[in-house]
């Protein structure tokens, strides 16, 4: 199989899906991979590191996209990017195709099998998804306190307050693995912190295994409760492949004290805060409510040589399969992989995406 790795286009996005010693593998078990020229620059795998490792460095995106038999993104593509996919071609990426319905209608109109890290899941697990995750869920808490800060427009509250001062209060909206390390992460820096779940086995083992949060159940009246006290909001709410609920009302956001701050994790899936907009590591945040909004839908691109690595570690297993056996054969070795995808041949084979958007659902297989 041709294997294509062309460079990330969204804005700030250094990541690359593939490290050499991936790509290497793969040749040497007779694979051709095609890598975009400077694609792994931004984690530090310079254009030399692939050639040696046996791929073929690419001028331009539209080569990698032209020639390859299966692509190997990290994020969804881009209007640019669409008229470059078709029929046939197999699309390994992150896609949150239910924040967005253009990019659905492009990739159905473009017949690309679109196979999504996010919705393969194992068990209860989301393995692709859950090492961005955990990076997610640790940057929160150092962006939530970068952004508190006075200097940044925050109330100056210091997370881990200091003797005789009170430490600062995070709230985290989730117990899933984002909200686990935002948790653990606050933790760690002395704050005071609480966790909203509504899995009342999931707030059992949080309650035994992180002795310095405190777990709510997670409803309308608690996060009115916890809101005129609370620093720093994190949301980390996730329903598998399906857009983000709006837990967080602008009335919520009302009672919180000015220069306070919200981290939504969730905005790849739209956000969990109904004042929350997608923004970028240029541009971070904007204030409404009085409140500072951290929204940045690409967060671990901010650490892309650790995401990269993180990442590969993940979905190589998957890229194997699929260069190996294609997609059937994949699917039949790895039966997880059928939940992966989400559009093949101009039809939405993930029924999450297609209630999101009303459109219809067809068996992916």
């Amino acid at each position: 199989m041709i294997i294509g790795v062309p460079k990330e286009t969204k804005e700030q996005e250094q990541r690359v899906a593939l490290l050499p010693s991936a790509v290497n593998q793969l040749t040497r078990q007779g694979h051709s991979v095609l890598v975009e020229k400077n694609a792994g620059a931004g984690s530090g795998y310079p254009d030399e590191t692939y050639a040696k490792a046996g791929a073929e460095i690419v001028d331009q995106a539209k080569a990698v996209f032209s020639r390859a038999d299966m692509i190997v993104k990290v994020k969804e593509p881009l209007e640019a990017e669409f008229p470059l996919l078709r029929r046939g071609q197999i699309l390994f990426t992150y896609l949150h195709l239910a924040a967005s319905k253009p990019l659905t209608e492009a990739l159905l109109k473009s017949g690309v099998t679109g196979v999504a890290y996010e919705t393969i899941q194992v068990g209860n697990r989301l393995p692709l998804l859950e090492p961005m995750s955990e990076i997610a869920g640790r940057m929160s808490v150092v962006m939530g306190a970068y952004f508190l800060a006075k200097h940044n427009g925050g109330s100056g509250v210091l997370l881990g307050g200091v003797p005789g001062v009170l430490p600062g209060r995070v709230v985290v909206l989730g117990g899933g693995t984002s909200g686990v390390n935002a948790a653990r992460m606050a933790t760690g820096l002395g704050a005071d912190v609480k966790i909203l779940d509504v899995d009342l086995d999931r707030m059992r083992f949080l309650d035994m295994t992180m002795k310095n949060a405190h777990t709510f159940y997670s409803s309308e009246a608690n996060l009115h409760d916890l809101m005129p006290g609370c620093d720093l909001l994190i949301g980390a709410v996730l329903l598998p492949g399906a857009k983000a609920p709006k837990l967080i009302t602008r009335a919520m956001l009302r009672k919180m004290k000015p220069g306070s701050v919200l981290v939504d994790i969730s905005i790849d899936q739209g956000g969990c805060a109904e004042t929350s907009r997608p923004t970028t590591h240029f541009n971070p945040v904007y204030v409404e409510e009085g409140v500072t909004h951290y929204c940045v839908a690409n967060m671990p691109a901010a650490y892309a040589r650790t995401a990269t690595q993180a990442l590969t570690n993940v979905t190589y297993g998957y890229v194997e399969l699929l260069a190996d056996f294609g997609l059937e054969g994949a699917c039949k070795k790895q039966p997880a992989l059928v939940g992966g995808i989400n559009t093949r041949d101009g039809r939405l084979t993930c029924r999450a995406v297609a209630d999101a958007h009303g459109l219809k659902y067809e068996p992916p297989l």
